[in-house]
């Protein structure tokens, strides 16, 4: 909740300081991801927020959510409070997808209250709300009256958020306290992520942000890729990527203002890789259709690949000096083959030290590119806590237990890092699948 409070409040505040990010596209180029950027600081943004727009609706019942009602008023109500927390501005061509993203909106948070109310021990008190709100307030350096002050001059009740935060509190109590014991991390899942972070050390990796429109949402792949376009301009014209993300992307990052974080070369879908290798840090994609939707990526920073990769190894070997015959090699090979697989890691160094003829040594963790050259290829490609084939270099015939192995430099995750990581994202998508069902059982009728 604490970053979406964040994000949320950049936004108010934002427009109430009349300072919020300016965003501008470069001259006119062609047509493909790259060309636009949204870190420009070019065109300041107005000085005070626009007078809410007109909208043309019905104040009747628009949904029924089971034994609930979403009216025109409430709709209207939550448009205006989008505009204000992602500060686009009302047109013609994105009022559709503003008003769809509204009422989607509504409807979850229909569904989730009614959940919350199978819960008589989960209260959200009023106390519960003033403090989200004064946190919302005093991390972005405004007062709860000045909030309050500016919903009220853009149309807004003061009750519509904090219904909002009321449920939304509610909710990610109940998604914690439901699901907290599911959603644990095994340490194989965690040794597994650090694995996969360290064989992507020597790749390109991009630090970027998303926003995915889902087609099935909005009403078809056209209508995704119309409202995506909108997103841009809006964008481009002043709006906070973050705060659009929040309020408008499908995508499981939407919660952390589409921060997918750090991504791999290879790992995306050809069209996203295609935008990553041409954007440049600062920019801002045009609309990528995917299967199912539509992704706008914004490139935070990229890099070459993380600065070493480290590795741990043990050894057995048997001592034979350059000159020694090929028969010696043999048979110091043929030794060490029948040896090999009655080693671990955990028993190298005890049978090297109970065999005469064999020296067993630890090697410590070390940079791959410090290491002799012959051992580099097991070290770099060798599955952790297996036992090569014999080695021959200078100075004998080898054995190399690859005993461990992880990204080295300031940017390498710990353990526990990857664990709480992985945690919200367990979390997440479990309830995110608890919404699906929600939504499937439940009786959701347009008027």
């Amino acid at each position: 909740m604490g970053l979406q409070r964040y994000m949320t409040g950049v936004a108010i505040a934002a427009l109430l300081a009349g300072s919020a990010m300016a965003q501008t596209a470069p001259p006119a180029q062609p047509a493909a991801a790259g060309n636009l950027n949204p870190a420009a600081e070019a065109a300041p943004p107005p000085a005070a927020p626009p007078a809410a727009p007109a909208f043309q609706m019905s104040d009747g019942i628009l949904v029924t959510v089971n034994d609930s009602v979403v009216t025109g008023f409430d709709l209207r109500q939550r448009m205006l409070l989008l505009i204000a927390m992602t500060q686009v501005q009302p047109t013609p061509e994105n009022i559709p997808a503003i008003q769809q993203q509204a009422l989607n909106a509504l409807i979850d948070e229909r569904l989730q209250a009614q959940e919350l109310a199978n819960y008589e021990d989960l209260v959200i008190s009023e106390q519960d709300v003033d403090q989200e709100l004064a946190a919302m307030a005093q991390e972005v350096g405004a007062s709860p009256q000045a909030y309050n002050e500016f919903l009220i001059q853009g149309g807004i009740r003061p009750s519509t958020l904090r219904e909002q935060v009321r449920v939304q509190l509610g909710w990610s109590q109940l998604v914690g306290g439901r699901f907290q014991s599911r959603a644990r991390v095994s340490q194989a899942a965690v040794a597994a992520a650090l694995r996969q972070v360290s064989e992507a050390a020597a790749k390109k990796q991009y630090l970027i942000g998303e926003i995915y429109i889902e087609s099935a949402r909005v009403g078809g792949q056209q209508a995704a890729l119309n409202g995506a376009n909108q997103l841009v301009q809006q964008m481009v014209q002043g709006a906070p990527f973050q705060a659009v993300a929040q309020q408008f992307s499908a995508a499981p990052s939407s919660t952390r203002g589409g921060d997918a974080g750090w991504v791999v070369e290879g790992t995306m879908q050809p069209a996203l890789q295609q935008a990553l290798d041409q954007l440049e840090v600062g920019q801002l994609s045009r609309p990528i259709p995917v299967e199912g939707g539509v992704y706008i990526v914004y490139m935070r920073d990229k890099r070459d690949g993380a600065a070493s990769n480290l590795v741990q190894i043990k050894q057995v070997m048997i001592e034979l000096p350059e000159t020694a015959t090929e028969a010696e090699v043999t048979a110091a090979t043929q030794r060490l083959e029948t040896l090999r697989p009655q080693l671990t890691c955990d028993t190298m160094l005890a049978r090297a030290t109970s065999e005469q003829g064999l020296l067993g040594a630890d090697l410590g963790e070390a940079d791959v590119q410090n290491l002799a050259p012959q051992f580099q290829q097991v070290a770099r490609s060798a599955a952790v806590g297996s036992v090569s084939t014999p080695v021959r270099t200078p100075l004998g015939v080898h054995l190399l237990g690859v005993c461990g192995r992880r990204v080295g430099g300031a940017e390498a995750p710990d353990a526990q890092t990857v664990e709480n990581q992985l945690f919200r994202q367990n979390l997440a998508t479990l309830g995110r699948r608890y919404m699906r069902d929600l939504r499937e059982d439940a009786l959701i009728e347009y008027k």
